[in-house]
């Protein structure tokens, strides 16, 4: 009993450590950009593609419950979104405000429009850093550590089309970018 008992005492004081040290920027910033590739990655999907949903049993009657539901926020979809949305944060870097010095992850590749091309403007990257211990591979660890801790929060809020999802996960329920001075809204 006092080997369990002090087992889960450095478990819990490993875990308070652990969740100590992540960085509030780089996990609000990779909250922010995992909703904007979802988001993005909804919005490529042609809206009259449906699903069929249900659980393939039959009634007593010998009919099915099936329903059509749209695939760009089907659970399937967004579950395959989300195996792959961490590899995207390659295209982030840390960005430092030069008015404010406020520091914050931001695209800095313009999104490509599926034929070659590319949409959207390169940013100016004077005010990007793109080496030294901010690089992208913390973004993605972060990245896929939210995507394994709030998965089915993830799914659920983008199956309904809420209203304003990255406020919704990354202030409410992750509580990431509750802290005021991570308020910008610029992904």
């Amino acid at each position: 009993m006092g080997r369990w008992l002090l087992g889960m005492t450095v478990t819990f004081l490993l875990i308070c450590r652990y969740q100590a040290k992540r960085d509030p920027t780089l996990y609000c910033s990779a909250c922010r950009a995992l909703v904007d590739e979802l988001n993005h990655s909804i919005e490529q999907v042609d809206p009259k593609k449906t699903i069929h949903v249900g659980g393939f049993r039959l009634n007593p009657d010998g009919s099915m419950k099936d329903k059509k539901v749209p695939l760009a926020r089907s659970e399937t979809h967004l579950s395959e979104l989300l195996d792959g949305v961490c590899n995207s944060m390659s295209d982030y870097a840390l960005h430092v405000d030069p008015d404010t010095q406020r520091k914050q992850y931001l695209r800095f590749a313009p999104r490509s429009d599926g034929g070659g091309g590319s949409i959207g403007d390169f940013p100016d990257l004077k005010n990007f850093q793109f080496t030294g211990p901010q690089a992208p591979d913390a973004l993605k660890f972060a990245c896929e550590t939210i995507v394994e801790d709030l998965e089915d929060d993830i799914i659920t809020l983008f199956s309904q089309s809420s209203e304003d999802p990255q406020r919704r996960l990354c202030n409410v329920v992750s509580d990431y970018c509750n802290d005021t001075s991570n308020g910008n809204d610029e992904l």
